[in-house]
């Protein structure tokens, strides 16, 4: 029993931190690819680029069907219980189903492109440009597809190669296209970018589970179930992008596009960071809990052990985000985002309930209950709304930061107490008492950015920031061997 939970601990750790580092390696040549943009498109052809972009990722997530998600949970199973046929056939629900949403996106978006063009452009005609997006949204979803498969059977190496491989494929594309083509470059990119990933995935799914396509009513019936939870789950991204979109246009209204861009900067540096540890979940955490979604002790195993590897991972590092933030956000912006310091140190502890939250909250996807799912996150995202209004009503754009905080704390009530009545879930003294130290240092660190500056605030900060990643370190230590194994490589034993 000790063996597995040291295994189950070190699996655990080991692709959180290998998943959250490939997401930190895209963070950084994301930089590098950006500040070339910038030197050979400018400013506009990066708005131009980021126009395209959202218009592709709005188009593939009205038309992708969520098959990327809602495909793991029944093949999860079928994984877990070793049924090589009822996994072949299932794979092949997956593609048929993957082959119609891509023909569903590539009309979608050939059908609104003139409509697109009307709305957001006053110069020239790019209708063709929108157009021309069809077939990367149709490769996107068979991508997504391909990407379910892999996720399910715990092909998580193939998952890290495809998503380094596309790092620096994302550097090596776009910077000789941008600098050939210029402005005209910008839809090639996006195109053979989504050709790549789509290229990279299936060279790897079909490696495992040669492609086979066959048009049946039977098979299409079978795949009801997964169309209804992935599309719950893009229905709840879709509100998701509708609450930003109403914080956003309420904050330009109010106060003006000074708050927006202070607010969005504020979200992007809190949530992305945090993404680093979150990355995943998606990728290695849900397949494993819809494996055992219907087993009570296996589940809450999966969950608690999940977010006690998530909590003493993310929890130093929050800690430090809190610190050093009056030297990050100027280094990462400018000095006139200066007044963003105290909002997004307020902002970063949400993060804390965000980390108790998350493993809890995909029970009910793993148990495919896409109403309950989609009812909770609206409930979420409501509240969330209304406490952003009233925040910043209250106490301004300071006011945002401290509504997400209530935001999450109230997410993780709802989705906690919803989880112990409905499946029995239970958290474990182990997470209480990690989170009870790993809360309490992040909340003494929040207190002294009101309380200290000059010398004492950076030493006394510095000094928690170890104390909470010396109690982190100290009990993976103690649940893994993977310091054992390090320690091994590099002494060359």
């Amino acid at each position: 029993m000790k063996k597995y939970e040291d295994e189950d601990y070190s699996h655990v750790l080991k692709y959180t931190g290998l998943f959250g580092g490939v997401q930190g390696l895209g963070i950084l040549i994301g930089l590098v690819r950006n500040k070339f943009m910038a030197l050979i498109l400018g400013a506009g052809g990066m708005g131009f680029s980021s126009l395209l972009n959202s218009v592709q990722n709005f188009s593939a997530q009205c038309t992708n069907l969520g098959i990327s998600f809602g495909a793991v949970p029944r093949l999860s199973e079928l994984h877990e219980k070793e049924d090589a046929n009822g996994l072949e056939h299932f794979v092949m629900v997956i593609r048929l189903w993957s082959l119609i949403a891509a023909v569903l996106g590539f009309v979608f978006c050939v059908a609104v492109s003139p409509f697109l063009n009307e709305m957001t452009f006053t110069w020239g005609n790019h209708t063709l440009h929108y157009a021309m997006l069809a077939f990367s949204v149709a490769m996107l979803a068979v991508t997504g597809g391909e990407t379910a498969i892999l996720k399910a059977t715990r092909r998580l190496g193939s998952l890290v190669k495809i998503q380094v491989f596309m790092v620096f494929a994302s550097v090596l594309v776009s910077i000789p296209v941008y600098y050939y083509l210029g402005y005209s470059g910008v839809v090639p990119v996006i195109v053979l970018m989504a050709l790549a990933n789509m290229v990279a995935t299936m060279w790897y799914s079909c490696r495992f589970y040669p492609l086979r396509i066959r048009v049946s009513r039977m098979l299409l019936a079978e795949g009801a179930g997964m169309i209804r939870l992935g599309v719950a789950y893009v229905l709840a991204a879709v509100i998701g992008s509708a609450a930003e979109m109403l914080v956003r246009s309420f904050l330009n209204v109010e106060g003006g596009l000074e708050d927006v861009g202070l607010y969005n900067a504020v979200y992007m540096i809190t949530v992305t960071y945090a993404g680093l540890v979150f990355s995943a979940m998606d990728t290695d955490y849900f397949p494993r809990l819809s494996a055992v979604s219907h087993d009570i002790a296996a589940t809450n195993e999966t969950v608690n052990r999940q977010m006690e590897v998530s909590l003493l991972i993310i929890a130093p590092m929050l800690a430090g985000l809190i610190v050093v933030l009056p030297v990050l956000v100027p280094l990462m912006f400018s000095t006139e985002f200066v007044p963003i310091v105290a909002v997004t140190q307020v902002a970063v502890l949400a993060m804390y309930a965000k980390v108790l939250t998350m493993p809890v909250a995909y029970i009910t996807l793993a148990r495919g209950l896409s109403l309950s799912y989609l009812m909770l996150e609206t409930a979420y995202f409501v509240v969330f709304v209304l406490l952003i209004v009233g925040g910043y009503n209250k106490c301004g754009i300071y006011g945002t930061g401290i509504a997400i905080v209530a935001a999450h704390v109230f997410d993780y009530i709802m989705i906690n107490g919803y989880a112990w009545w409905k499946y029995g879930y239970r958290l474990t003294p182990q997470v209480v008492r990690y989170a009870g130290v790993q809360v309490t240092l992040g909340v003494l660190v929040f207190a002294l950015t009101c309380m200290a500056d000059g010398p004492l605030y950076w030493i006394t900060g510095a000094a928690l920031t170890l104390v909470s990643t010396a109690y982190s370190v100290a009990i993976l230590r103690q649940k893994t061997r993977l310091w054992e194994r390090l320690r091994q490589r590099i002494l060359g034993r």
